[in-house]
Parts: structure tokens; sequence; C-alpha cells
């Protein structure tokens, strides 16, 4: 079920951005370090846990995210924290693209990408690097569409991040961002909170053996500017026509923004 919302006034974009300070473990490390730490642990069931804990829903919210850029031009796609490389390899079926080049901080995330774009034979479409998501290594003007899919929860400087997949797209080029959002809505509201506090960081522990990834999960996720607040953030990065498609009553949500 997808719902579009007109756009609202904010109700709390300075509070919102309170995630830059939730970490995944709580020591000196900078909060880019320890996400590439968390997902180099958990990495050898990461994929597995993604299609459980969401009913494989999370499946067609990639789908329908990558629906929304089929009226653009998307021979040049750049994948964001592309993880394992589900959101590049979906494009290459959907989009036809010339090319897609995955980056990702995380080393053990990235080979399991690699080896599933080898076992389908996409070596030729889709490249994968390791790369700091807030320091693109591309030249402006390199890309048409820029997209992220449950990864700009994770920059340590948001705005800085979203800044450089700005930098880095043509003109008339396309952001698009699928990431968590919070239900509005009783009692879907109350049954989210309720799974991603306390069911969701119980089953992540005991099958990732790593009780501080999926608590991350639920912290960063309470924090992270949704809806109308991170349509705010595209805008004040440059980003025009930015709107936005809630998924599954609220749960997860597609951006859209458009660089002229």
């Amino acid at each position: 079920m997808t719902l579009t919302f007109l756009p609202l006034p904010p109700s709390n974009f300075l509070m919102s951005f309170q995630h830059d300070t939730i970490t995944p473990y709580k020591n000196e490390e900078s909060k880019k370090n320890q996400v590439r730490d968390m997902f180099n642990n958990i990495s050898g069931r990461y994929d597995f846990l993604n299609h459980f804990l969401s009913l494989g829903i999370d499946k067609w919210w990639r789908r329908k995210a990558l629906s929304k850029l089929q009226n653009y031009s998307n021979k040049r796609v750049l994948d964001v924290a592309t993880g394992t490389a589900d959101l590049s390899i979906l494009a290459v079926k959907k989009l036809n693209p010339d090319s897609v080049i995955g980056i990702d901080i995380a080393d053990n995330m990235l080979a399991i990408g690699r080896n599933k774009i080898d076992t389908i034979n996409l070596s030729d479409k889709i490249r994968l690097e390791t790369g700091d998501s807030e320091n693109l290594r591309f030249d402006a003007n390199s890309f048409d569409t820029a997209m992220a899919a449950f990864g700009v929860r994770n920059f340590e400087n948001l705005e800085k991040g979203i800044a450089e997949m700005y930098r880095v797209l043509d003109k008339n080029g396309v952001i698009m961002i699928l990431e968590f959002s919070r239900p509005r809505i009783f009692p879907i509201k109350q049954l989210y909170n309720f799974y991603f506090k306390y069911i969701l960081p119980l089953i992540g522990k005991i099958v990732s053996k790593n009780n501080e990834a999926y608590n991350y999960l639920y912290e960063s996720s309470s924090t992270f500017p949704c809806f109308e607040d991170f349509t705010l953030v595209l805008d004040k990065i440059g980003f025009k026509n930015t709107r936005y498609y809630p998924l599954t009553f609220g749960i997860c949500t597609i951006y859209l923004g458009e660089k002229q």
C-alpha cells in the first residue's frame, strides 16, 4: 500500500538531527568507524535477517523505489552505501543502466555483494568499491542517478553525504533515497515501536550474535528525520521538486529530488 502525503509544516526538524549522535557501540570511535565495524561483523547474516525480519517486504520496497526512477535517465547510476548490492542488482534488471557503481565502507559486505554479482553474471554492469559516502572520489556531474537504500541513516554527517550525492549528479539528475520512517497511524505506530524496540533486536542478537547492531537499528530509525523533515534536508542541499512516498503505512519511505 502506497500513500502520498502533501507537505506539512515540520514538527521536529531540529530534534531529528539527534541521529548524528546515535552510534552502534558506546566507545570513542567515530560513528563512521563504528558503522563500518558493525556491518563487517554482521555481514554473514545481513541478507537473511533483512528478509526474515521484514517478512520479505524489503524486496518489494526496493522494487517500488526503483519504479519511481523509470521516467528518468538512468544510464550512469551510483548506489551509495550499497551493502551487499541488492539495490544495484535490482536496478540493472529494472532500469537497464549502462553501468552501476556501488560504494560502501564495509569490505565484508562488498565481498558478499561481489559474489552475488559474479554468480548472476552482472560484473560487466556493476562495479563495487570501498568508498566513503561523505567523500566521494567521483568528479562532479558523473551520474544520472544517485540512490541509497537504508544507508543514509548511517551517515556520520547527513548533510555532507547528501551534498556529495548532489555534487556528483549531472544536470537533470535524480536522487532516490529509501529509508525507514516512523508510522503515524494508530495502531501501526504502536506495533512498529514494539517490534523495532523489543522483537527485532532480540531476533537479531540470536541470529547475528551482535546485540548492538539491532538496537542501533531502532535507535537510529527513531531519531532520523522522516517524511517532510527529510525533504527539507534535500531542499537545503539544493534539490528541487522534492517529494516522498510512504510505504506500508509509513514504516518505510521513498524520497525523490531533482538536480536542475
